[in-house]
């Protein structure tokens, strides 16, 4: 499964354009600007699509021309710019697109699928297992919300090797019985949002540093985070110290942060694993 991170921003990037704090001040002077949080699988899945991702997209010499299904957490803006719809609708021969998501964020698609356009809608809610294409995926609950509980959710998939990921922005703490779900996923990747950095006290909806670390450690207790499990964290904001003291802190969890346009390669499918400790 390959993993192109579109973005690994907070709604506002990092740099925050209108801000001078040292975190910004330094992301700037190093050329480090990150786009709003999307990713794209083996170039058929799309995770989240905020109005700056297609642009990225390009950016990172992506097509995303092949997508297929789009995987939609929420309908916050900077996950969902639905406008997207309308430039794809003036593409001849565009392929099927099958959008999956909470039905509010749907909601906010319909009007910009223009009569004929080959797109449909399939709304999930946590707890739902669906086949999308050739992956296997799991709607996992999120600690966040638009305006109603429930209305923003997570994705563990496995890719037909048996590659599995979890993508878990956006989301605040997780109540203890909600990692039921993942018990012994032993996730060859796990995508983790880590918005606040110092500042944990501005929102429950997100985690900072110290949550991070205590989501990190309890999907560890519950075999969900393994050894060979690459942790990278996303949705980074500026509330994060500047970039050469993150890395340790999140080293000190098993963690880094993730890039823009970086490609994230997981490990030999599960069947290849088992030939080789046999």
């Amino acid at each position: 499964m390959e993993i192109v991170l579109l973005g690994t921003g907070a709604a506002d990037g990092w740099p925050n354009p209108f801000c001078r704090c040292d975190s910004c001040s330094d992301a700037l002077r190093r050329g480090d600007v990150r786009g709003q949080t999307a990713a794209l699988v083996d170039d058929e899945v799309l995770i989240d699509c905020g109005p700056e991702v297609p642009g990225a997209a390009c950016r990172h010499a992506r097509t995303l021309a092949g997508v297929r299904h789009l995987l939609l957490t929420h309908a916050h803006s900077d996950h969902l710019g639905p406008q997207f719809l309308l430039s794809r609708s003036w593409v001849s021969g565009a392929c099927d697109l099958e959008v999956i998501g909470p039905a509010g964020a749907l909601e906010a698609c319909r009007p910009w699928v223009g009569a004929g356009d080959p797109v449909r809608f399939l709304p999930v809610v946590a707890g739902d297992r669906i086949s999308v294409g050739g992956y296997d995926v799991r709607v996992l609950p999120a600690g966040h919300r638009v305006f109603d509980d429930g209305d923003a959710v997570l994705y563990d998939v496995t890719g037909p090797d048996g590659r599995r990921v979890l993508w878990a922005t956006d989301t605040g703490p997780w109540p203890a019985g909600w990692f039921a779900a993942v018990r012994d996923a032993a996730y060859d990747a796990v995508f983790l949002e880590e918005t606040l950095g110092d500042r944990e006290e501005i929102s429950d909806a997100h985690l900072g540093l110290g949550r991070f670390g205590e989501m990190v450690g309890t999907l560890r207790s519950v075999g969900a985070i393994t050894d060979r499990t690459e942790v990278v964290a996303v949705h980074l904001g500026h509330h994060n110290p500047p970039f050469d003291r993150l890395v340790p802190r999140l080293r000190e969890h098993g963690a880094r942060p993730g890039v823009d346009g970086e490609v994230v390669n997981c490990g030999p499918p599960r069947h290849a694993r088992a030939r080789q400790t046999s």
